[in-house]
C-alpha cells in the first residue's frame, strides 16, 4: 500500500495525495455479495435533517462482509483483494472448498493465494479467526466480537489492532485501539493480525470537491454566524466564541461526557482517557 502525490498544478492539488491502489487485484465486486445502498442525505422519515452536512456523493453498492466467520474448520483461499467505498479498509474475497465465496476485512500482509480458516484449532496466522482463549497474549488481533456469535464489532477500520493483555475468570483483558482496556468473554472470536491500509491516516483530500464525492456537504463554523443562528456567533471582527463550545442548540460539546450509566461499564477496566 502506497500513497502518491500530485504535481502542484492548482492550489487544491498542491496538498492532495491519493492511493496508488497497487494492492487491488479485482476492479468489480461480486454481484451476489452486494446490495443496493439507498442514500438518505441525513434526513429522517419525515424529510427533516437530523444529521447535518450529509448529502450527494458518488453512487455506491454495499458489500456484504462476513464479520461472523461462522464457516468453521473449512479452509478458504484468498482469490482477490478489492476496494470498498464504504470503509477505510480493503476487503478480501475468499473462496471456500465448497466454492462458496465471502468477503472479509483484509488484514495487513494477506495476499492473493493465501489460505485462511476459522476454527478453534486454527494456526496463529494472519487472517485466521479463533476464540480469545486460544490466542496467546501479546498477539495483535482485530475484528473482535463483544458477544459470542454476534459478529465482530471492534477494531475493523484501517490500521486498527488490539492486544490481549491478560486472561482470568473467563474474561480476556483486551487493550482497544483507543487505549481503553475492556473485559471480553473468552468464547468471543477475533482475527489474527492488523487491519490493512495502514497509511490511510496519511491521506489528504486537498480540495473540497473530494469531500463532496464522499457525501460530505459544506458547513459553517459557529463563530462565523450571527447570534440569532448560533450561541457562539456575533462579535466585532473575529471572535473565538467567548464561551465553552456548544452545538447550535446550546448543548455543550468538546469534552462533555455523553455516556450514561450503562450495564456494560462493569466490563471497562481502564478508560481511554
Amino acid at each position: 500500500m502506497a500513497i502518491k502525490k500530485y504535481k502542484p498544478t492548482s492550489p487544491g492539488i498542491r496538498w492532495a495525495n491519493a492511493y496508488t491502489f497497487e494492492e487491488i487485484t479485482k476492479k468489480h465486486p461480486e454481484k451476489n455479495l452486494t446490495v443496493a445502498l439507498k442514500k438518505t442525505g441525513g434526513r429522517n422519515v419525515y424529510g427533516r435533517i437530523t444529521s447535518r452536512h450529509r448529502g450527494g456523493g458518488h453512487k455506491r453498492r454495499w458489500r456484504i462482509i462476513d464479520f461472523k466467520r461462522d464457516k468453521r474448520d473449512i479452509p478458504a483461499k484468498v482469490i482477490a483483494v478489492e476496494y470498498d467505498p464504504n470503509r477505510t479498509a480493503r476487503i478480501a474475497l475468499l473462496e471456500y472448498k465448497d466454492s462458496e465465496r465471502r468477503y472479509i476485512i483484509c488484514p495487513d500482509g494477506l495476499k492473493v493465494g493465501d489460505e485462511v480458516m476459522s476454527s478453534r484449532d486454527a494456526e496463529i496466522k494472519v487472517g485466521n479467526s479463533l476464540p480469545l482463549d486460544k490466542i496467546p497474549l501479546g498477539i495483535p488481533i482485530f475484528n473482535i466480537e463483544l458477544e459470542a456469535g454476534r459478529g465482530a464489532k471492534i477494531a475493523r477500520s484501517a490500521g486498527n489492532t488490539s492486544v490481549i493483555m491478560a486472561k482470568e475468570k473467563g474474561f480476556a483483558h483486551v487493550k482497544m485501539p483507543s487505549g481503553e482496556i475492556r473485559l471480553i468473554k473468552l468464547d468471543c472470536c477475533a482475527c489474527i493480525g492488523q487491519v490493512g491500509n495502514i497509511e490511510h491516516e496519511a491521506l489528504s483530500l486537498g480540495k473540497a470537491g473530494r469531500s463532496r464525492h464522499l457525501g460530505r456537504r459544506p458547513y459553517s463554523r459557529g463563530v462565523a454566524k450571527n447570534p440569532v443562528d448560533h450561541p457562539m456567533g456575533g462579535g466585532e471582527g473575529k471572535s473565538s466564541g467567548g464561551r465553552h463550545p456548544t452545538t447550535p442548540w446550546g448543548k455543550i460539546t468538546k469534552g462533555l461526557k455523553t455516556r450514561k450509566r450503562k450495564r456494560s461499564d462493569k466490563y471497562i477496566l481502564k478508560r481511554k482517557r
